[in-house]
């Protein structure tokens, strides 16, 4: 079954609940983010390894499917999975059948797989980032998890849920009807993990205490600024002009300083600057190689 949603919607939730409602429910649940380890250490929390199968592998090593017998494995963020890895992955969805690192003889998994995105899969299908097989086995059944922006008032039962689930941290709060509005129209951009964080926030600071819209407005995301219109005296216009120009070029080198930006930010992490690209790992891997920068060691 495959979860899509974006960041924050509650999908590792849904995958929670369905393992609970499952024949399965006494068995493990383990989840995993694909985008949270390199991808031999993501092969080797999967499938296990044998001692020496890697640097550092000093004894043998559980995986996931081995530990979990007949439980259910909750892939988070598998978008951002290793094309090798896939291909491995779909093996077991297919037969059950894998390899720990360093082995030559076959194991049999028995978990059942719940995966969740928040990417749109099928177009890096069609970009040739992501297995078309591996997808259509993903997505035997697809559960759509809305925006929190599009599930009306349910912010409001989510905000008592937390101040309740908080109460011996925070103390409760009262919004005026103004700042109630404000919240009402508020698009949540990181969905109920932002609300809940501002929750407790406006519990931390205000615990007691009636927020308008003044205290309500510091925690929120800042508004977009409008998008700007481009005069015939920009820069722009000059570039457009000048002998040699090629759009493919100006992007390219526009694509490299972002790149270049991410990887100082994230301070050489790949996942981390993929993230804030808004790509996943394998795409900013095919990018450093068009543009001819090195990837940073990361170890």
């Amino acid at each position: 079954m495959l979860i899509e949603g974006e960041s924050g919607a509650g999908k590792e939730l849904v995958a929670m609940c369905l393992h609970c409602e499952s024949r399965r429910a006494n068995e493990p649940l383990l989840s995993l983010n694909c985008s949270a380890f390199s991808p031999d250490l993501l092969e080797a929390q999967l499938f296990g390894a044998a001692k020496g199968a890697y640097t550092g592998a000093d004894r043998h090593r559980l995986g996931l499917f081995e530990s979990l017998g007949s439980g259910t494995l909750f892939l988070d963020e598998v978008g951002e999975m290793p094309p090798a890895l896939q291909a491995k992955l779909l093996r077991v969805l297919e037969n059950g059948e894998y390899y720990q690192l360093g082995e030559t003889q076959p194991r049999h998994a028995e978990a059942r797989v719940l995966a969740a995105t928040n990417r749109d899969l099928r177009e890096q299908v069609r970009c040739g980032e992501f297995r078309a097989d591996l997808f259509h086995r993903l997505s035997v059944l697809t559960v759509g998890v809305p925006p929190l922006r599009n599930r009306g008032e349910d912010w409001w039962l989510l905000s008592e849920h937390f101040l309740q689930l908080y109460r011996d941290t925070i103390k409760s709060f009262t919004l005026t009807p103004t700042a109630r509005a404000h919240l009402s129209s508020y698009a949540f951009p990181g969905n109920i993990r932002e609300l809940r964080n501002i929750v407790v926030r406006l519990g931390t600071k205000y615990g007691g205490q009636v927020v308008d819209v003044a205290e309500l407005k510091p925690e929120l995301e800042p508004e977009l600024r409008p998008r700007e219109t481009i005069s015939q005296s920009d820069d722009v216009f000059g570039k457009l002009t000048a002998p040699g120009f090629r759009l493919d070029v100006e992007i390219a080198e526009y694509e490299r300083r972002l790149i270049m930006a991410a990887l100082s930010r994230a301070h050489g992490n790949l996942s981390r600057a993929a993230r804030l690209l808004g790509v996943n790992r394998t795409t900013l891997y095919s990018k450093l190689s068009r543009l001819a920068i090195t990837p940073p060691d990361e170890s």
